[in-house]
């Protein structure tokens, strides 16, 4: 009954929630709100953490929940935050199925949301203490020290600390927030895959141009040198390993940025492996980093640049692919990077020509966009039975009833 209802849930939280605590309007994606986004991935991430609960096979719940605490910590998100959440979601829960929500029900929802807040909050707390901060206070001011236009859409910020000291090291492929005040009033926060600047101890971001957007247009065209931007250290799980297998490296657009510093790591360790950048794009006068990233490949000894123009996520009527018919490895770690429709059309591609599933990593933003990147089993035949039973109408004389019997 909650998964059936978990999308009105989750509308009602957000509203209730905003009402209590204006506050956090700011931290949460005005652009997912209003389209909806935001709350479909909070349905999404509690419906996935609810089913890894009964499901047959053992999981590492803490793995799954290890995107969202990089992202949590990324926002500055407390322990605190997750009560103030347990209380409006309940609410909402209470407020949508009104008495259907017995006492058992109650306590059985209580108890799942309590073990995955309590994952978060336990990685979450690790992230910080790794980053130096204390809970929550992630937030620095930075310089922009250089603002290039980059492509035809998009612009790359160089960042330095306030009084020149080296900023924090990253790894390849880790992002920061950025905390942006809007002209309007009100700020709002975006993550960007952080890349090494000119100068040791600089960071860089790219930002790509998002007409109608709240936050790009102020990136792109708003902030010059010398402005401020204040922001997070970096955070995130999907790091370009340091392992012997072959690479494959694959990117549309501005993900091109992951690709960035995977490259410029691989070059400092001087590293021999083989290693292959697929980089899609509309037209080379939008493709940033066209450069700078054909360079670096070419100062790596074994690695090779495919770059293709065509629609990012483009399947044509003969089934061809933006892989289609490049010479790629089936044994290599592979890490994605782009708008969503890209990633997917990348991963299946590449399952259906034998790749593993697990050798295939990407970094997404978009809220709760990592569940839907992956194809998960249906729910075990046992686990789908015991649901049908549990809501079948047991006919006795006082009427058609529910079974309060609680599923294994």
């Amino acid at each position: 009954m909650v998964g059936a209802h978990i999308g009105t849930i989750s509308q009602v939280f957000y509203e209730r929630l905003f009402r209590a605590v204006p506050s956090l309007i700011d931290t949460f994606n005005r652009t997912n709100q209003a389209n909806g986004d935001q709350q479909r991935a909070l349905a999404g991430s509690v419906a996935s953490f609810a089913s890894l609960l009964v499901s047959d096979d053992p999981v590492d719940i803490d793995a799954v929940m290890a995107r969202i605490a990089a992202k949590h910590a990324s926002l500055g998100v407390r322990a605190a935050h997750y009560e103030i959440v347990r209380t409006h979601l309940f609410a909402a829960i209470g407020e949508v199925l009104g008495e259907a929500v017995t006492p058992e029900v109650a306590a059985a929802w209580h108890e799942v949301y309590t073990l995955m807040a309590n994952s978060l909050v336990e990685q979450e707390t690790a992230l910080y203490q790794r980053a130096g901060v204390t809970s929550g206070d992630v937030w620095r001011t930075t310089i922009v020290s250089e603002h290039e236009y980059d492509g035809a859409h998009a612009a790359t910020l160089y960042l330095r600390s306030e009084d020149g000291s080296p900023l924090p090291a990253f790894l390849p492929g880790q992002y920061i927030s950025v905390r942006v005040p809007l002209p309007e009033g009100g700020e709002q926060i975006r993550q960007y895959t952080v890349f090494p600047g000119r100068t040791r101890g600089e960071w860089a971001i790219t930002v790509k141009r998002i007409p109608g957007g709240f936050v790009s247009p102020v990136l792109c065209d708003g902030v010059r040198p010398g402005h401020r931007l204040v922001v997070s250290p970096p955070f995130g799980v999907l790091v370009v390993d340091g392992g012997d297998e072959p690479l494959l490296l694959v990117s549309a657009g501005v993900g091109v940025t992951m690709t960035i510093a995977a490259l410029r790591h691989l070059l400092d360790r001087r590293d021999p492996r083989s290693i292959d950048v697929v980089h899609i794009d509309r037209t080379p006068y939008e493709q940033p980093h066209r450069t700078e990233i054909s360079s670096l490949v070419g100062a790596l000894p074994n690695a090779r640049l495919h770059v293709r123009y065509t629609e990012y996520d483009e399947i044509r009527s003969d089934g061809r692919t933006p892989l289609s018919g490049l010479p790629l490895p089936t044994n290599a770690q592979t890490y994605v990077c782009g708008p969503i429709p890209f990633m997917r059309a990348i991963r299946s591609d590449l399952v259906a020509t034998g790749v593993a599933p697990q050798t295939i990593h990407y970094e997404a933003f978009a809220p709760g966009s990592w569940f839907g990147l992956e194809d998960p089993p249906p729910p075990p035949k046992l686990i789908r039975e015991q649901i049908r039973w549990a809501v079948q109408p047991s006919h006795r004389a006082d009427g058609p009833r529910h079974s309060r019997r609680r599923p294994r």
